[in-house]
């Protein structure tokens, strides 16, 4: 009687999973590694299930959250996988050796009050000095005051505060609204979390490719279509033509999305 494989037996190891997702995904090891800024030579030993260019256990799970998040997989769930076919977590620091190390760290050094002292002391003689050998006299004002024409003191300009500047205001959205008809129009922000963006124009030249931080926009602009690649769709604020995009996808999700002039939602 034969015994059916259990599903622990049925996955594929980690390496692969991440490899099949980037696949099913439809992006490059290049695009992966300019998502997550883990080299193309590291990306490609770990889907191969060597994780010895990681430098470590941990920073092979730092890798692994990273690879996964980009390619839409559950992080926490594959750096289970990879703790259970490489001998489980590390055991934690014992108590002891902390306390060592917390024990034979050196004291903060204290200010120096003498020395602190000395230089005070030595900036109040020489302003003293200063002043009787004729830093501010009677003979000083009168100069002063014949210098300023009709009793008025003079002032340098240089010396007037000028008003701060202030930064460049972001573009509301009534101004996004104002995208020009003959053209393509595609703002892009990062309201959650980062996102790796590609974009090519109509004729399939890459115009822009790049990681938007949070918190960061980007406007393109072609004569025909902009062909964009999310890397966290869900997370990007949309703007198209001057109009919302409601839904591009999901937090996390790769989308692949095409536009061209006029209203986003007609096509």
């Amino acid at each position: 009687m034969s015994i059916g494989n259990s599903p622990e037996e049925d996955r594929p190891p980690v390496g692969r999973a991440l490899q099949q997702a980037r696949i099913d995904a439809r992006l490059t090891v290049e695009e992966v590694s300019t998502a997550t800024r883990v080299r193309v030579p590291i990306v490609q030993a770990i889907e191969q299930d060597d994780y010895s260019r990681c430098g470590g256990d941990v920073y092979a799970r730092g890798h692994l959250r990273t690879l996964a998040r980009a390619v839409g997989l559950d992080g926490d769930a594959l750096v289970a996988q990879y703790d259970e076919e490489h001998g489980g977590r590390p055991e934690p620091t014992p108590p002891a050796t902390l306390f060592e190390a917390e024990r034979i760290r050196p004291e903060p050094r204290r200010p120096n009050w003498t020395a602190a002292m000395v230089a005070a002391i030595v900036a109040v003689v020489g302003f003293v000095g200063f002043t009787l050998v004729g830093g501010g006299g009677e003979d000083s004002g009168k100069q002063a005051a014949e210098k300023a024409p009709s009793g008025k003191p003079t002032t340098d300009p240089s010396a007037e505060p000028s008003p701060s500047r202030k930064s460049d205001p972001k573009p509301s959205e009534s101004a996004i609204a104002g995208a020009p008809a003959d053209k393509v129009t595609v703002r892009m922000t990062a309201e959650k979390g980062n996102s790796w963006v590609s974009a090519k124009d109509h004729n399939g030249r890459l115009i822009h490719e790049g990681v938007l931080k949070e918190g960061q926009s980007k406007t393109l602009t072609d004569d025909k279509r902009l062909d964009l690649v999310l890397g966290n769709a869900g997370g990007v604020k949309l703007y198209v033509n001057g109009k919302q995009v409601k839904h591009a996808g999901e937090v996390g999700q790769v989308q692949r999305l095409s536009y061209t002039r006029g209203d986003p939602e007609a096509g």
